[in-house]
């Protein structure tokens, strides 16, 4: 069981930031009949040659090339095929169980809320569609957001995961009994078999056994893993005495005598969880992105650019 500071700001509305869009692109070629700026699988009005196939088969004259054709042994007419970049759409996958409540300075969910309008700047920014689903221990329909081009789509995004409820049913002991793995796969079963973009945001407070039924439905998709940790999850108290601890998921309270060897103790099991983390993603062909208090979109770009490289 894993036991969480209480956090003074739970209930606390964070306030209102400036989205700032972030550089991303598939590592791999979509299939997708919209234009877009990634690099696609179907041929059309692009910038990226192909090959070349005759008048006859191709008819656009538009695309002749006369060279080409005049080298031709067998005396065609010859066009060039391009391969036109198409869009993708971009999905934010949130959790907002009673772990994400939690924070130091800010929420969890506050910083997931930053994530949101990042993501809606994002895929405006280079006409893409984008869209939320969101779970704890079900699948959270009442903040589900529907793929959309419009530029203000980060902010409904993030104006869902702003709502204050989301931070009073912590407090208040509002929470859903069950495992996290069954929202999600809830959530995500509507992008079964899609090529799109998923952005899976969690703290991953929860065991990863059962993970993969989740996530082997999106075979088709690219999936970055955000992994948001709080400051005060990493890093013990420095002082020894007397602690006040409570659980993020069920608010179980407990007190605890912090000492040098519990938080030595506090630092390995941490590393030890990043350790896990990132061996199962990597099992999967995917590299978490981590966020520790704040998200860095200048960070998030460089992942892609990795990514891309």
């Amino acid at each position: 069981m894993r036991w969480s500071r209480r956090s003074s700001s739970a209930c606390r509305r964070p306030e209102m930031t400036q989205a700032s869009d972030f550089y991303y692109r598939l590592p791999t070629r979509a299939g997708s009949q919209r234009p877009g700026s990634h690099p696609g699988l179907s041929h059309g009005n692009g910038q990226e040659f192909v090959t070349h196939a005759t008048l006859f088969s191709r008819p656009d004259p538009r695309r002749l090339d006369v060279r080409a054709s005049l080298r031709d042994v067998r005396g065609d007419w010859l066009v060039r095929v391009m391969r036109q970049r198409v869009g993708i759409p971009v999905w934010l996958a949130a959790d907002v169980s009673a772990s994400m409540v939690f924070g130091a300075a800010r929420t969890k969910l506050a910083v997931l809320s930053d994530l949101a309008r990042a993501i809606g700047a994002s895929a405006s920014r280079v006409g893409d569609a984008a869209g939320m689903v969101a779970f704890d221990s079900q699948e959270r329909e009442d903040l589900q957001v529907p793929p959309s081009l419009s530029r203000g789509i980060g902010q409904v995004m993030a104006a869902a995961l702003d709502d204050p409820q989301l931070a009073a049913r912590a407090e208040v002991g509002e929470r859903h009994q069950g495992d996290p793995v069954d929202g999600l796969a809830a959530a995500l079963r509507q992008l079964a078999g899609r090529q799109c973009l998923v952005f899976l945001a969690s703290d991953f407070h929860f065991p990863l056994v059962r993970l993969d039924e989740a996530l082997d439905p999106l075979s088709r998709a690219f999936i970055v893993p955000v992994i948001i940790w709080d400051p005060a999850e990493i890093e013990p108290p420095p002082l020894n005495g007397l602690a006040s601890l409570r659980d993020a998921e069920s608010a179980t309270r407990s007190a605890m005598w912090l000492r040098p060897s519990l938080r030595a103790q506090w630092r390995e099991t941490v590393a030890e969880r990043r350790a896990t983390l990132a061996a199962y993603f990597a099992n999967r062909g995917l590299r978490p992105f981590w966020v520790q208090g704040a998200f860095d979109a200048d960070a998030m770009s460089e992942y892609f650019f990795e990514a891309n490289a």
